[in-house]
């Protein structure tokens, strides 16, 4: 599954004209490894194990690029914690505000309901 990830990632980086950087494929490795919604903070402790020259800056720079290029989603958290989603399907979030702790949730009747609630409501 990662490689398939890699692969369709480094493709939708060529079709956004973006180059495909050390920095941003060790970031995006981190989230896809982490996978648990990682902040940004968790990020650069994972990736400093590996490439100890990233700076701190630089994983922001990448975070905001790859979101605004929808290769990842930000996830906000109830205490304003910014966390970092690499799954971009549909698909929703449990959260516990307790432990903080984000799970993914799959559920294809609960997104017929919810489009179906929404397209009342208009």
């Amino acid at each position: 599954m990662f490689v398939t990830y890699i692969t369709e990632v480094r493709n939708k980086f060529i079709e956004k004209g973006l180059k495909i950087t050390p920095q941003r494929m060790a970031i995006l490795e981190a989230i896809a490894n982490l996978n648990n919604h990682p902040t940004a903070e968790v990020i650069i402790d994972y990736i400093r194990k590996n490439h100890p020259n990233i700076a701190t800056v630089t994983v922001y720079k990448v975070l905001d690029t790859l979101v605004e290029n929808e290769l990842i989603k930000k996830v906000k958290t109830d205490k304003d914690i910014m966390r970092y989603d690499a799954i971009l399907e549909n698909h929703h979030h449990l959260y516990c505000s307790e432990s903080d702790r984000i799970e993914d949730y799959n559920d294809n009747e609960l997104n017929e309901l919810l489009q179906n609630y929404f397209k009342k409501r208009e």
